[in-house]
């Protein structure tokens, strides 16, 4: 059939399941949505290496990984493991480039959750502008102004610098800064940093945000069964040609 029908098919189905009474799906008035890529082994065939690439050896030489890979960037639904939207595309493409093609299926009454590695300005901009709030993980060195600290321990922020205002990718958020105490799951040195387009600790305290922030790990585990589990012992892709791989893939 090549990828297209499989694709309409895809695109005409995928959506939430949660209902108002499923486990794990709300922070409140919020339905939660997570945002996350992974890589997929496909066939080792002259058009497939051609077309999707494959990382490399890490020596510096020969040809790099045992198999070409497909690089997929999914939206899932956290409390009910649904990939309601995915971006396909080569190894060699970035996941942020991925990303912008599944900010379609957000919307107003979501919360979407990210790891650190999504944010940019421009990225955020576009994913704010659906109506979706959001809630993602910042690096450290993010470049943030404080404006104003609130009673939550959280603090509201401009992001970026000069060039960032310059560009219209600056913009105002909600900081929140935790670490975790508990000895048997020490977290990271430096803690954890989220920014979040809600800017009222009266909708969601800064302890809601960092306790709802985990559930953005329900992404990796939905691309895990999708990759192993539904499957089957399969180790890569069956399909030898490009358009083949993206078919299967949907």
């Amino acid at each position: 059939l090549g990828a297209a029908p499989l694709r309409a098919l895809y695109e005409g189905t995928a959506r939430p399941l949660g209902t108002a009474q499923t486990e794990g799906v709300w922070l409140r008035g919020w339905r939660l949505m997570s945002l996350d890529g992974t890589c997929v082994d496909v066939p080792d065939t002259p058009a497939n290496d051609a077309a999707f690439g494959r990382p490399g050896s890490g020596r510096g030489e020969g040809r790099g990984g045992a198999f070409p890979q497909m690089r997929l960037v999914a939206l899932c639904e956290a409390g009910t493991h649904a990939i309601c939207d995915a971006a396909l595309g080569p190894y060699t493409s970035g996941e942020t480039s991925l990303a912008r093609g599944v900010l379609r299926s957000l919307g107003p009454g979501m919360l979407c959750l990210a790891d650190r590695n999504f944010y940019s300005g421009k990225l955020w901009g576009q994913a704010a502008a659906t109506g979706a709030d959001l809630l993602w993980r910042a690096k450290s060195n993010l470049t943030l102004t404080r404006e104003q600290d609130l009673a939550d321990g959280s603090w509201l922020a401009t992001t970026g610098g000069r060039e960032a205002r310059r560009q219209g990718h600056d913009h105002p958020v909600r900081v929140v800064d935790y670490a975790l105490d508990d000895p048997g799951r020490p977290g990271e040195a430096d803690g954890y940093r989220l920014l979040t387009t809600i800017t009222d600790p009266q909708q969601a305290s800064a302890g809601e945000l960092a306790g709802c922030y985990p559930q953005r790990w329900e992404v990796e585990t939905a691309l895990g069964e999708l990759k192993t589990h539904q499957r089957g012992r399969g180790v890569v892709l069956r399909s030898k040609d490009p358009d083949g791989v993206y078919q299967e893939a949907y």
